[in-house]
């Protein structure tokens, strides 16, 4: 509260009665008052204490309420703190594999959607010749080139050590091709900054999800188109269809 503009005092009426009190007291004891003026003196101290303890009770619950909003504005912060961990990566901060698993399962009750899977390509090679604190670089060098490029509609989850999926709702396979190759290039592009300066990539499955479907039907087309990538060369992206034809 500005000292400039003190709140209101709520006895502001009790204290000019006090003080009117006050006054006749006063102008009784010069005259001699007896018996009342006694009563009325008596009355008087009485009055003054309750009124300061009144006070002092409500300095008291100001700051009780005030505590407890604080505290309650800390058990909110706290709470989406857990929710915030219970739901996402804590090295990438995308969703956790749960979490896009649900977030999945959500939209494809009510709306197609297409799913992208991909694996970094000989991540193994990386964390093994250089180390995990490296790998770990790499992995977040990767979420960065999604979150670049990825619509705004996207979700991004981390369902692996250094697989990703992501979750574009309403779209068809090509619009989710293209988000892919666009994904592809611009981890392809990147400078990761390895000791031996190679590059990094990553290999791309797309399948797309009619309304009523689940994650695990998505998933596992898109899993299995990936492995087609994989065997095919690494570094492309391959939709479900044609892994049904390879």
């Amino acid at each position: 509260m500005d000292a400039a503009n003190p709140p209101p005092d709520l006895f502001e009426a009790e204290h000019q009665s006090m003080l009117a009190a006050r006054a006749a007291y006063e102008t009784g004891t010069q005259a001699g008052g007896g018996a009342c003026h006694q009563a009325l003196g008596d009355l008087l101290t009485s009055y003054e204490r309750l009124l300061r303890e009144t006070r002092r009770l409500v300095r008291r619950s100001d700051r009780a309420e005030l505590e407890m909003t604080l505290l309650n504005q800390r058990l909110q912060d706290l709470a989406s703190e857990l929710e915030y961990r219970a739901t996402h990566d804590p090295l990438t901060g995308v969703l956790n594999r749960a979490a896009i698993i649900e977030r999945v399962n959500q939209h494809a009750q009510q709306n197609d959607l297409a799913l992208i899977v991909l694996d970094i390509d000989h991540f193994k090679r990386v964390n093994d010749s250089f180390g995990h604190p490296i790998g770990d670089t790499v992995i977040l060098g990767v979420v960065n080139c999604l979150k670049a490029v990825v619509p705004r509609c996207a979700h991004i989850g981390r369902v692996g050590g250094e697989e990703f999926t992501v979750l574009l709702p309403h779209r068809e396979t090509p619009a989710s091709e293209q988000v892919a190759e666009t994904m592809r290039k611009a981890i392809e592009t990147r400078e990761f900054g390895l000791p031996d300066g190679s590059r990094i990539t990553a290999s791309f499955g797309v399948s797309h999800l009619s309304r009523g479907g689940c994650f695990d039907d998505a998933y596992g087309l898109a899993d299995e188109a990936l492995y087609v990538a994989k065997r095919g060369g690494r570094n492309q992206v391959v939709r479900a269809a044609d892994s049904v034809l390879s």
